[in-house]
């Protein structure tokens, strides 16, 4: 059972933590939170196919890497890495990503997320009185402003199939998980599914409790208004839902939403399909 920090946010009992982080999906690059494989997941519209494994990651931001964890990096097979994150983010928390010999690193802001202290209040007010809009709201405003992201990424999918990549924002929770619920969802993966591997996450960001506790701490804003902030921190299976039917309601469905906001054209989308489906 998951008990709380002072700051509000979940803890769980080391051997839980140790168990989960061990074991797939989770890979282990020392100094990378929240990592791990997009694959192995079954596919519902493609006969007895499954996610490519081994091709797609998700991670919280990589700018702590160890040495060792470059060479887990490296032994991923891992060559682009695209950012989620927003510039401002980047420079008001100073985390830029590393240089990894080999492997390139892409831009793709997602959202353009206001950090000062007035949008933050704002936010966390919002994710206090009701954390269920809070959320669709925060997702939602990521699918309208990300078309250009999700084609980004979209392309590198559909003409680089022996690239390994990794996709990542501060957490690895909401950018990374709206991502990772589209690629799931376009490749046919269950609602359940996918509501599973987004809540992965609550165990995946134990390893960075405290510094993320220390982030938190160092914010006025946050401190003021800690139960906004604990709601916040949340990966509830019902939010993920929430977001799915939010998707099949307003775009029709995955496919619906990138013909809206991406150029690519049906041949395109078949094409990825074949390159992230394999046999079962």
């Amino acid at each position: 059972m998951a008990a709380a920090t002072d700051s509000g946010i979940p803890t769980f009992p080391p051997e839980v933590i140790a168990a989960s982080l061990s074991s797939p999906p989770f890979v282990a690059v020392d100094g990378v939170i929240n990592i791990r494989d997009f694959g192995n997941y079954l596919s519902a519209t493609s006969p007895n196919a499954i996610v490519r494994p081994g091709y797609l990651f998700r991670s919280g931001e990589p700018s702590r890497v160890s040495p060792s964890g470059v060479d887990a990096f490296r032994a991923l097979g891992i060559k682009k890495v695209f950012d989620l994150r927003a510039d401002v983010e980047i420079a008001k928390f100073k985390t830029a990503n590393p240089g990894i010999e080999g492997v390139q690193f892409v831009r793709a802001p997602i959202v353009d997320m206001a950090f000062d202290p007035v949008s933050l209040a704002q936010r966390l007010k919002q994710f206090e009185t009701s954390e269920a809009e809070a959320f669709l709201t925060l997702y939602s405003e990521i699918l309208r402003s990300g078309g250009t992201a999700v084609e980004t990424v979209f392309l590198h999918l559909r003409d680089h199939p022996d690239e390994p990549c990794l996709l990542h924002c501060t957490a690895g929770k909401d950018r990374t998980g709206v991502f990772a619920a589209l690629i799931l969802s376009f490749l046919g993966v269950s609602d359940e599914d996918i509501i599973k591997d987004y809540t992965l996450t609550t165990v995946g960001l134990q390893p960075a409790l405290p510094l993320l506790v220390a982030r938190f701490e160092k914010e006025q804003v946050y401190r003021d208004n800690r139960a906004g902030t604990l709601n916040m921190a949340n990966a509830k299976p019902q939010t993920m839902q929430n977001f799915l039917n939010c998707v099949r309601e307003k775009y029709d469905g995955v496919e619906g939403y990138l013909k809206t906001h991406t150029r690519l054209a049906a041949d395109d989308l078949a094409r990825i399909r074949a390159n992230l489906l394999v046999p079962a």
